[in-house]
């Protein structure tokens, strides 16, 4: 599944809409959760309680009957997902369905739009009044046969309203051997250290940014409540998030396809980044860092590249001497490695990234396998 993203030019009584369009979406799912919650409804009574909410509202009748039920499908994951927490035993909250206040996407799967043949415009043709907007971007979707094209998403975003379109296609890339393995350590001093001691610097996007956006938050908690200023304030703090984000990603991408197709194997440390974040000291770091996202990527690019990925327990990857295997403690601000038994010295992320490309080794055996691996 490829997901093309392009911008939408459009008036301002297109936008408003839009709009429209979202909060009907916010509706729905959000009476379909209420009809659960009252009466422990099955996800084939939301398919059907859509129906009953077009006759009584007319704002829901206007919009596409597919893009109604994918709203109520949207109640019903966040149901399953409770359901499948709660089954599974996970530790902590189970995350209980919530109602929804700030919709920002609907979707449209088969029906309510037409694709222009030049790929350049798009119309939405249910009662919303959408209409013919033209689509900003650098992919060219008329070359793509229309029954591959699954659904489309409109979403609202800080600087703007976007079109996603969801592809039913394989990627695949012809990997380039190069002989190679590694293994990659995260931190924070450090983005990344590999097993040949090479480091990526830790860009710290948000940290770099967040003078400019306690300054822009001050702003907005002076303005007057449901005022224009206020308005425009709100849109300013969530354009400087935005920004951070993209930032974030974009780096996230870079690295990771760097990564992958300078190497063959690759294998990090399954870190449970959702435990360490309850450090509240080191808490607003590791989140800037983005090890998830980095290492989501790097996934993805492993699988389109046909290489193994492994993941390895982290248990002891800082402490143990990659040369001997001497257990040396230290505390995290202990940033070099002396080994007591051989005497070694290392950097401590490029003793651990040895660790963890000699467990993934030791794991499978031999670096000739074909298909990706996941621990």
């Amino acid at each position: 599944m490829l997901i093309y993203e392009y911008k939408i030019d459009g008036t301002k009584a297109q936008y408003a809409a839009i709009d429209e369009a979202l909060r009907s979406v916010q509706f729905i799912r959000n009476t379909c959760l209420r009809l659960w919650m009252d009466d422990h409804a099955t996800r084939n009574d939301l398919q059907l309680y859509c129906a009953v909410l077009a006759k009584e509202h007319s704002f829901v009748f206007s919009l596409n009957s597919q893009a109604r039920q994918a709203s109520a499908d949207r109640a019903w994951s966040a149901i399953v997902r409770f359901y499948d927490n709660c089954k599974q035993n996970k530790p902590g909250k189970k995350g209980y369905p919530k109602f929804q206040h700030d919709n920002r996407s609907v979707e449209y799967k088969g029906t309510g739009w037409k694709l222009d043949p030049d790929g350049r415009h798009i119309t939405f043709t249910d009662g919303c009044g959408i209409g013919r907007v033209r689509l900003i971007g650098s992919r060219d979707l008329a070359t793509r046969p229309i029954p591959a094209l699954t659904r489309v998403r409109l979403i609202r975003r800080a600087d703007g309203y976007y079109a996603q379109f969801c592809i039913q296609a394989q990627r695949r890339v012809e990997h380039v051997p190069t002989g190679k393995q590694v293994g990659i350590d995260v931190g924070l001093k450090a983005f990344s250290t590999d097993s040949k001691g090479n480091t990526v610097e830790n860009p710290r996007h948000y940290r770099k940014a967040e003078k400019r956006l306690k300054r822009l938050q001050r702003r907005l908690s002076r303005k007057q409540k449901k005022s224009k200023n206020r308005k425009k304030a709100r849109q300013a703090v969530a354009y400087a998030h935005l920004k951070v984000q993209r930032q974030r990603e974009d780096f996230a991408r870079k690295q990771a396809n760097a990564l992958v197709t300078s190497h063959d194997l690759i294998a990090f440390e399954e870190l449970q980044i959702r435990n360490m974040v309850k450090n509240r000291h080191l808490a607003k770091s590791i989140h800037d860092a983005g090890w998830g996202q980095f290492l989501l990527w790097v996934k993805y690019y492993a699988a389109i590249h046909t290489i193994p990925v492994i993941a390895v327990f982290p248990h002891y990857t800082s402490q143990e001497c990659s040369a001997c295997g001497t257990l040396v403690k230290k505390t995290l601000s202990v940033r070099m490695h002396v080994c007591t038994g051989c005497g070694v010295v290392l950097d401590r992320d490029h003793n651990a990234a040895l660790n963890i490309l000699q467990k993934a080794l030791s794991t499978v055996g031999h670096t000739g396998t074909d298909a990706p691996l996941s621990a």
